[in-house]
């Protein structure tokens, strides 16, 4: 199975906008964190590209937040473009959706980039790829916010991982379920600690590279072009 595949399974799609926000600690606060440190050096119109957008979420919270920013989103998935479509409503009309890769995004230049719960399902040398190609689409000195599971260091990739699939869970707490579930997404996914993850970002072109979020086996980095 590729990485893409659940993101076409209707019954995962149809959970998405409620099952997300249960999996990821604060993340309404994400998207706002995500949303000021954009703000900070794009503050009045702008334009702005989210990698790896279907769903819509953190679209409607841009798009709520910053009237007066252009978002184009990028997704490889229809069925979860489809589902950003519902989500945004009329928003929709200040956002361009485009299906694809980092490659399908257009050349920009963009004042800010973001790519939120995406680069952990990339190998690394497909991120560095990716992380370059998003770089070379920003204005010198935007703002690039991401966010995605990465552990402290390597060694305790496991036992984060573990903590998060028990966040997830909810009110069935369940550490032995928990543990499996969290030995198949190590097997599944190129987990990165956050050491690699910081070089590949400066080794990508940004500089300013800053975690600003953490929780559980999920971090986020602010960098600038």
């Amino acid at each position: 199975m590729n990485s893409q595949d659940p993101f076409t399974d209707p019954e995962i799609v149809s959970r998405y906008t409620l099952d997300t926000p249960r999996k990821v600690p604060g993340l309404t606060d994400l998207h706002r964190m995500a949303m000021l440190l954009l703000a900070e050096r794009a503050p009045g119109a702008a334009d702005i590209l989210v990698l790896g957008a279907g769903g819509g979420l953190e679209l409607k919270a841009f798009a709520e937040a910053r009237p007066r920013w252009r978002l184009v989103g990028v997704d490889p998935s229809t069925e979860m473009l489809d589902l950003a479509r519902r989500v945004l409503g009329p928003l929709q009309e200040r956002v361009v959706l485009q299906q694809g890769y980092i490659d399908a995004a257009p050349q920009g230049p963009f004042d800010g980039g973001v790519c939120l719960l995406t680069l952990h399902f990339l190998q690394r040398e497909e991120r560095l790829a990716t992380l370059r190609k998003i770089h070379q689409r920003l204005k010198p000195g935007a703002r690039f916010v991401a966010a995605h599971h990465s552990a402290p260091q390597a060694s305790v990739l496991l036992q984060c991982l573990t903590w998060s699939a028990a966040f997830a869970s909810g009110p069935d707490l369940d550490f032995a379920r928990a543990l499996a579930s969290a030995e198949t997404m190590a097997a599944r996914l190129p987990v990165l600690s956050a050491e690699e993850d910081a070089a590949l970002m400066k080794q990508a072109g940004f500089a300013e590279v800053t975690q600003f979020y953490a929780a559980f086996s999920l971090r986020g980095w602010v960098a600038a072009a």
